[in-house]
């Protein structure tokens, strides 16, 4: 049984980065993204697993939380503001978090 995971929805199909990728780019609309099916999808998945993969199930646990907590703050109806007044995206947040994970995912290649 691979060790890899790939999500599976009607709009999207591959790994957690190329989710989050177009999530960032604005080519998947977080609220059309369905946690649900994807939580029960990857739980099936690890069950059918001779072993618990921790990296890729830690990593699962990152990304679906991120996405909770900006799908969450999406729906709530105030708005944040930075020092200067700016709105503040809540996805920049989930930006970040993938910038910095890539980095530390090349630094674990190299």
């Amino acid at each position: 049984m691979s060790s890899t995971y790939q999500i599976k929805l009607p709009q999207f199909e591959g790994p957690f980065d190329l989710l989050l990728f177009f999530i960032e780019r604005d080519e998947l609309d977080i609220y059309n993204i369905p946690i649900t099916k994807i939580i029960n999808d990857f739980l099936a998945f690890i069950r059918q697993q001779e072993t618990l993969n921790v990296e890729l199930s830690s990593e699962f646990i990152l990304f679906i939380s991120t996405l909770m907590r900006i799908k969450a703050k999406m729906l709530l109806p105030r708005k944040e503001v930075d020092a200067q007044g700016n709105e503040i995206d809540p996805r920049q947040e989930l930006i970040d978090k993938i910038l910095e994970y890539k980095k530390y995912k090349e630094a674990a290649v190299e």
